[in-house]
């Protein structure tokens, strides 16, 4: 009886080491050719951890002083931009303080999760990005600068890659918190719900990822 007993542990004790193994490797891979600031390191590893895809995927994450439009923003890095796709490095841009209309929101103050939801929804672009060519790239910025309604076409294609990756829990706190948020301004909420995916979206995304789901195995 001892003897099953100390089998079943010992099993189970391989079963963890593997399993710890197996999640460290993945990680480690995730950061091949990828550049990240110490300030956001673990939030970018386990961000990271949900697209296993972007392993090979060159990424630098760049926190600058100050960006007027936005907090986080993902784009091709120009120098790569004419390369084939599989060969296109991306930037990931995060504001270090993001000031609007007198309000303030630093990097430092934004809890651990929001922030890995954050860096999830742009490595949903990053997903989108990987997918286009160089000129319709091109078309996709000018039509995001311009229209309202693409910007929210666009945004929620991140989001359905960021949902589909697992990370639906992550996104829908980042929202609340953005939409909850006390020193951010009811105008800049407003935007957001205007431009952006609501939390109740987000589960409507799962809801009719889960139904092509079992549509393809019907």
């Amino acid at each position: 009886m001892k003897s099953a007993l100390y089998l079943k542990f010992t099993y189970l004790l391989v079963q963890v080491f593997l399993t710890q193994s197996l999640m460290a490797n993945i990680t480690t891979n995730n950061l091949k050719n990828k550049t990240i600031p110490t300030e956001i390191l673990a939030e970018a590893k386990t961000a990271l951890s949900f697209y296993p895809s972007l392993k090979n995927t060159p990424i630098e994450f760049v926190i600058k002083p100050s960006m007027k439009k936005s907090f986080m923003k993902a784009q091709p890095k120009f120098s790569t931009l004419l390369k084939p796709t599989y060969k296109r490095a991306y930037l990931i841009f995060i504001n270090e303080s993001f000031t609007l209309e007198d309000k303030k929101l630093d990097l430092k103050d934004i809890p651990s999760d929001v922030l890995v939801g954050w860096l999830g929804h742009e490595l949903g672009h990053v997903m989108d990005y990987k997918e286009r060519s160089t000129l319709n790239l091109l078309w996709f910025g000018i039509r995001y600068y311009f229209s309202g309604n693409y910007i929210r076409k666009a945004e929620r294609i991140a989001d359905s890659y960021a949902v589909s990756h697992q990370m639906t829990d992550y996104i829908i706190c980042t929202k609340n918190f953005i939409l909850n948020h006390a020193d951010l301004s009811d105008k800049y909420k407003s935007k957001i719900k205007r431009l952006y995916v609501s939390p109740n979206e987000i589960l409507k995304i799962v809801e009719e990822q889960e139904k092509a789901k079992q549509a393809q195995l019907n």
